[in-house]
């Protein structure tokens, strides 16, 4: 009779409801199984990863490292899904997606000025394959503008790659005509 009383014992609801042992018992072992199946995952991504990079003849300690990349990936992954099953909130896993990004961002923030600096180098025009420049001390002839770097080869005939984001950073003079044809000296 107690049992049948609001308020009294119900299996069903206690087991499948939050806050129970078992029931958090279960969210983990989930989550631990989550993380398993990313683990496995990991090694298939990185073993097509590693695969593609062979295919494109890239150097075999980048395809080492690729795959690697690709692991450490898919685990973080696994890890923040895993952990947000484990205590039944997606907030966690967002705010591990959140953190990794913001991490990610950082670690990649001068890669990406050089190639934003790389297309406005590319759509302006100001700085072409030919030109005799002089940039933060070197002075030479821009022998191939890229997305990432400019180079330039040195009056001493040294070749100087040069992140496109310093070509808006530091001043770069561009002479109007090569060294031998110049009549007057610049001012």
């Amino acid at each position: 009779m107690i049992l049948a009383a609001p308020g009294g014992l119900d299996l069903v609801r206690d087991v499948t409801t939050s806050g129970n042992p078992v029931h958090d018992v279960v969210f983990v072992l989930v989550g631990l199984v989550v993380f398993l199946v990313f683990i496995l995952a990991a090694r298939f991504v990185a073993h097509i990863v590693g695969e593609q990079l062979r295919k494109r003849q890239v150097r075999s300690d980048m395809v080492i490292l690729g795959r690697r990349a690709a692991t450490a990936i898919v685990i973080l992954l696994g890890l923040l899904a895993a952990l947000g099953l484990a205590v039944q909130s997606a907030n966690v896993t967002l705010f591990g997606l959140l953190l990794a990004t913001i991490v990610a961002a950082l670690g990649v923030q001068d890669l990406l000025k050089d190639y934003v600096s790389g297309y406005y180098v590319l759509l302006e025009r100001h700085i072409r394959v030919g030109d005799h420049v002089s940039i933060d001390g070197h002075t030479g002839v821009i022998t191939d503008v890229r997305l990432r770097v400019t180079m330039l080869k040195s009056d001493e005939g040294h070749l100087i790659v040069i992140p496109n984001s310093e070509l808006f950073t530091k001043a770069v003079t561009i002479f109007s005509a090569p060294v031998e044809t110049r009549t007057t000296p610049p001012k």
